[in-house]
């Protein structure tokens, strides 16, 4: 046997190898046009020249938040969180799963023996024996299934890339608001402590007046309830801040640290206030959740041209390389070398409507995996919208509120003062008091709603994660 014949089953798998993957009968892929306007609202874009930076997406966390204590509850929470170590782990399987769907695009050489027994013509049993390299059914990819699933795998493979973005960004940005929740519960407690002490000292008062004559049991009734409102405000404020806190806990996948750097006001939480909001279509590019339906309509437009390839011929090589014998003893012995190759070609000509059902599904999943995208990108659209709307609107409603309470502030000393000089009646004194407390509470929320908006702005304009990230 001549060496060229002897090296024939490796020639033909190299070839089949080299020709699989040529042609693929996927549709050529077009992005489907943004279903959203081309600006968004004009009333809700910032002033023109505030912007210091080209984009959002581009401003690294680190210096997005001014808060030295923040950073480092983010810093635990990206070394900690579950969630954030699923997506990380679900990168890892699909890259697994595309290296898979790659290596089913080359011949897989195994090594191998075998015996086979066949009826001798005239009667007996005769036995054959081979012992060498084998290829076994190794599809040669002249219409592109394989490669089709290997392009639908590999973009299965950058979607969960795109996924773990979002948990990081999603991340960040839940530390930071349940960060600032936290400093707004802080400052509700201290007020309402403050506010429960002033009606604790306003009954005292209110009874030692009662007991002498000079106020009636109505003064002193509305005295004990406003107290225990305030109380019952306490408690409720005390245990908003423990949910909180357990929230940033599960955040951050660990207790929180004893030592802390100590947290900067409400003000003082964010180094860039101003964040460009760009156009639409640059949400195309920047957010990680609408790259990652992209990425899905790819794999699904790729899924097209497998289902597609499976009605054309399809062509598997057997082959084998090595020693072969009638006899055990002589398998190694000289002249046993031999090759054998067994191409084999398959037609579909009945399946019951199988390759047309599949066909259908994945022509199916392709318009849905469309439809998923259009509406991330729609979904993208709105909340940016909201963040800017609530931008342009949250300072003006704060400086109102603010406006208020000087003016609640004023209002409550001089009805205590017109009611120490016998000019105003206790009732004017309580209704002042609730109205001032409830303004002091509604400016810190407002302070606490308008920073976490910026956070949100943030985060929907694509920041909170850069390439220098990687995975962790």
């Amino acid at each position: 046997m001549s060496r060229g014949a002897a090296w024939a089953p490796m020639v033909v798998a190299a070839s089949a190898a080299v020709l699989s993957g040529c042609y693929s009968m996927a549709p050529a892929y077009e992005r489907p046009v943004a279903p959203v306007a081309a600006n968004f609202p004009v009333g809700a874009l910032p002033a023109k020249g505030t912007a210091a930076i080209d984009s959002a997406a581009d401003l690294a966390w680190t210096q997005f938040f001014a808060d030295a204590r923040l950073k480092r509850l983010i810093e635990l929470a990206l070394a900690n969180n579950r969630d954030l170590r699923i997506a990380v782990r679900n990168i890892e399987q699909a890259r697994a799963l595309v290296d898979a769907r790659r290596a089913d695009q080359l011949p897989t050489w195994n090594a191998g023996l075998s015996e086979a027994r066949a009826t001798k013509t005239g009667g007996g049993i005769g036995s054959s024996y081979s012992a060498g390299v084998l290829v076994t059914a190794y599809e040669a990819d002249l219409f592109g299934r394989v490669r089709s699933l290997s392009e639908a795998a590999a973009a299965q493979w950058l979607a969960t890339d795109e996924a773990r973005k979002a948990v990081q960004i999603s991340l960040v940005a839940n530390v930071a608001n349940t960060h600032l929740a936290l400093l707004g519960d802080d400052e509700l407690l201290g007020i309402t402590q403050q506010t429960l002490a002033s009606r604790e000292d306003s009954l005292r008062l209110t009874r030692l007046k009662f007991d002498h004559g000079a106020t009636s049991l109505l003064d002193l009734r509305q005295a004990e309830s406003l107290l225990e409102a305030a109380r019952a405000t306490l408690a409720q404020a005390t245990r908003q801040r423990a949910l909180d806190e357990n929230a940033l806990v599960l955040l951050l996948g660990q207790p929180l640290p004893a030592e802390l750097p100590a947290a900067q006001a409400l003000t003082g939480q964010l180094a860039a206030a101003e964040l460009p909001a760009g156009l639409p279509s640059d949400l195309l590019e920047r957010r990680p959740d609408v790259r990652q339906a992209e990425q899905l309509l790819i794999g699904a437009n790729a899924n097209i041209g497998a289902a597609r390839a499976a009605f054309f011929p399809r062509i598997t090589l057997t082959g084998s390389l090595g020693s072969a014998s009638s006899a055990l003893d002589g398998l190694f012995r000289a002249g046993s070398f031999g090759w054998s190759i067994a191409p084999q070609l398959l037609q579909p000509i009945f399946d019951a409507g199988r390759n047309e059902a599949n066909l259908k599904i994945a022509r199916a999943g392709r318009d849905i995996a469309a439809a998923q995208y259009e509406r991330a990108v729609q979904s993208a659209f709105r909340e940016v919208a909201d963040a800017l709307a609530g931008r342009a609107t949250l300072g003006e409603q704060l400086a109102a509120q603010q406006a208020q309470l000087r003016a609640e502030q004023d209002r409550a000393q001089l009805t205590d003062l017109r009611y120490r000089n016998g000019a105003s009646s206790y009732l004017e004194v309580l209704d002042a008091q609730r109205s001032l407390f409830a303004t002091q509470q509604a400016v810190v929320q407002l302070q606490t709603q308008r920073v976490q908006n910026l956070v949100t702005l943030y985060r929907v304009l694509g920041g909170g994660w850069t390439a220098s990230d990687g995975l962790r």
